[in-house]
C-alpha cells in the first residue's frame, strides 16, 4: 500500500494505527455505541466473523475486566491474534456447535450483546453481494438466537439493496426495536450500514434451527409486493455527531497536546504479497550476473515480455 494511497490518506485509518485500535472499523463500533448506548449493562458479549478484530478490542475495553476473565467470545474462521479478556472460537456461524461452544464458555448463561460486522468476499455485482451479506446477516441472527438472552441485543452489518425489506421484517419478528445506522466513520460512497435491533423478543414457541435454508428467494419476491402491516419500514439513522470527522475527506491529523502522530504497530502485520519470478531475473541482471534472456524484459505486471526492437514470437 502506498503512502499516499486513499487508506493512507483516511483519517480514520491513521486514527486507527496511532490508537492502536486493529483496523479503523473500529470507529464504527464506538459510534454506534454513542448513539445507542449498547455497552450499558452488559457483561457478556459475542462477536462473530471477529477478525482481525478491531470490535473485539473495542468490547475487551468496553466491558471486560481488567483480569482478563474472558466475558467477550470472538467467533472468525480464521485465526487472529490473542487479545486480553478474549476468548477465541474458530469455527463456523452457521454450526450449531458454535453456539454451543459460546455457551459453554459463558457457563450456561446467556449473552447480552451480539455484534457482527463480517461481509463475503466482493464480486462486484451488487445483487450477488447483497444477497450473500444477508444470508451472513441471517447466519449471524441464528446464532444470536441460540444464545442471545431475552431483551438483548444484537448488531450486524447489512448492505441497503434492493430486497433490504425482507431482512427488516425478519429481524423485527424477534427484536422490539429495529434502526437501520450509518457511522460517520463509514464512507458515504458504500451501501454499508449496520441493522441495531434491541429488546429480543423471539416469537412464543421458537425454537432456532441451524439446519434449514437462511432465505427464500421466493419469500422476498412476495414481501417486497405487500403492503399494510406485512411490509416493514425502518427508520435510518446516522451515528456520530456533525463535529466528527468525514470519511471522505482528508485531515491533518493534529493531536490535543500538539505533538507529532506516533504509529503504534498492531498485533497483526500485512501479509507478503508474492513476487513475481520474472522480478527475480531483473534483479538478477541489474547486479552484473548477465540477463539469461537478452531479448525478454521484465514489465511492472510481472509478464515477460519482447523488448522494444525484438521480434514477436508467433505462437
Amino acid at each position: 500500500m502506498g503512502r499516499t494511497s486513499k487508506d493512507k490518506r483516511d483519517v480514520y485509518y491513521r486514527l486507527a494505527k496511532e490508537n492502536g485500535w486493529r483496523a479503523r472499523s473500529a470507529f464504527k463500533l464506538l459510534q454506534l455505541n454513542e448513539e445507542f448506548r449498547l455497552f450499558e449493562g452488559v457483561t457478556r458479549a459475542v462477536d462473530l466473523c471477529a477478525a482481525p478484530g478491531s470490535w473485539s478490542q473495542v468490547l475487551s475495553q468496553k466491558i471486560g475486566s481488567p483480569q482478563g476473565s474472558g466475558h467477550v467470545v470472538a467467533v472468525d474462521l480464521q485465526a487472529m491474534a490473542p487479545l486480553p479478556g478474549v476468548l477465541q472460537i474458530q469455527g463456523d456461524i452457521t454450526q450449531l456447535s458454535t453456539a454451543e461452544d459460546i455457551i459453554r464458555h459463558f457457563e450456561g448463561c446467556p449473552a447480552d450483546l451480539v455484534v457482527c460486522d463480517g461481509a463475503p468476499d466482493v464480486t462486484g455485482l451488487h445483487e450477488v453481494d447483497e444477497y450473500l451479506q444477508a444470508q451472513l446477516l441471517l447466519a449471524a441472527l441464528n446464532i444470536a438466537a441460540h444464545v442471545l438472552k431475552p431483551g438483548g441485543c444484537f448488531v450486524a452489518k447489512i448492505f441497503r439493496g434492493r430486497d433490504v425489506t425482507l431482512i427488516y421484517s425478519q429481524l423485527h419478528v424477534f427484536f422490539s426495536s429495529v434502526l437501520c445506522a450509518k457511522p460517520r466513520s463509514s464512507r458515504k460512497a458504500s451501501s454499508e450500514a449496520f441493522a441495531v435491533c434491541q429488546g429480543y423478543d423471539p416469537p412464543e414457541g421458537f425454537l432456532p434451527d441451524l439446519t434449514k435454508p437462511l432465505l427464500d428467494p421466493s419469500y422476498s419476491r412476495d414481501l417486497n409486493q405487500s403492503d399494510g402491516p406485512t411490509r416493514s419500514i425502518v427508520p435510518f439513522v446516522t451515528c456520530g455527531d456533525l463535529s466528527s470527522y468525514d470519511s471522505d475527506l482528508s485531515y491533518p491529523l493534529d493531536l490535543e497536546d500538539g505533538s507529532e502522530p506516533k504509529y503504534t504497530p498492531t498485533h497483526t502485520g500485512p501479509h507478503l504479497a508474492p513476487v513475481p519470478a520474472g522480478l527475480h531475473i531483473e534483479e538478477e541482471g541489474a547486479a552484473g550476473q548477465g540477463d539469461p534472456s537478452p531479448g525478454l524484459r521484465h514489465q511492472h505486471s510481472g509478464h515477460i515480455v519482447p523488448a522494444p526492437g525484438c521480434p514477436t514470437a508467433t505462437p
